[in-house]
């Protein structure tokens, strides 16, 4: 390896795509969004997850972002970015690129669409961890690719993968995590989404699970910052729980549309760089943008941080 390999923990932001009103990926903007998160107690950050809209970029937009925040975070926050194509060989050569321009990690999901054997899975993704050195992060979403990440297959590829560092379950299943955690001996991080239709985020850390890859922290980075620590302590323990039910309301307002729908409308109603989603996502309806609305003035959002 050319360089420690980040381990992500705590609170692994899933950033949204801003984009300009004449529809273009706002490369300012972004990094706006990264000093938010780098002065806001973030631990690293996720580029061109799902959140990220990265099936409506194309392949030069994904690599100039890379390109531009590769070198951008460095010395702010770790970054990962995903590089999920079509095809393995495809796959390889953006975490081949990622690589070369700065990235601390990528990160990978099932191949979507195609509903792969588990078999094609490891070996897919065992291919694009053995192409780079640096870091890599597997994000089981079957919702959303059909195709579970099996408590076996990660298993075994954390065994064979030595640069594969983390796992981020987007599952409701309690079992399966447990799985993970027993079977990997440690051996890689452990975190969960922030959705509250899955409520993950206590029953993760309390069997000893690193953090969160959320998405809440868009809007809300201290506040996830806090709740998504490791428990090292009763205290941690504590205010864990008490954070979560108080910050249910707003992860419920970000899930209230499917992602990054809600996200990037209450990020644009914060005054942070956004935009809409490109085509085929709509924007939220007017009165769902009033709920989102008065869920930021529940909160105090701009006021906690200086946002207009």
């Amino acid at each position: 390896m050319s360089k420690e390999l980040y381990r992500p923990e705590g609170s692994w932001v899933a950033l949204i795509t801003p984009f300009t009103p004449d529809g273009q990926v706002d490369m300012d903007g972004y990094k706006g969004l990264v000093d938010f998160q780098a002065a806001n107690h973030t631990s690293a950050l996720l580029v061109m997850g799902s959140t990220g809209e990265p099936t409506t970029l194309t392949l030069e937009e994904r690599k100039g972002i890379i390109k531009e925040l590769g070198s951008y975070c460095q010395g702010k926050l770790p970054v990962f970015f995903g590089v999920n194509l079509g095809s393995t060989a495809a796959t390889i050569d953006l975490a081949r690129y990622a690589q070369d321009n700065g990235a601390d990690g990528i990160v990978l999901v099932a191949p979507p669409y195609i509903a792969p054997p588990q078999e094609a899975v490891f070996n897919h993704l065992k291919a694009v961890c053995d192409s780079v050195d640096i870091a890599v992060g597997l994000y089981n979403n079957p919702a959303r690719v059909v195709v579970n990440l099996n408590p076996a297959t990660i298993i075994r590829l954390a065994q064979e993968c030595p640069n594969l560092v983390a796992d981020k379950e987007a599952v409701p299943d309690v079992g399966q995590l447990a799985s993970v955690m027993d079977g990997t001996g440690g051996r890689i991080k452990l975190l969960t989404c922030d959705s509250p239709a899955y409520a993950m985020i206590l029953p993760t850390l309390a069997m000893g699970g690193h953090g969160t890859a959320n998405v809440t922290g868009n809007v809300a980075p201290r506040e996830v910052a806090e709740m998504s620590r490791p428990w090292k302590s009763y205290d941690h323990v504590l205010r864990s729980r008490e954070l979560y039910f108080e910050m249910l309301p707003l992860m419920e307002a970000v899930y209230s549309a499917p992602n990054p729908i809600a996200t990037k409308a209450m990020v644009r109603l914060m005054g942070l760089p956004a935009g809409y989603c490109r085509l085929p996502l709509p924007d939220v309806s007017p009165q769902s943008l009033r709920a989102m609305e008065a869920v930021i003035e529940r909160f105090d959002l701009k006021a906690k941080y200086g946002l207009k």
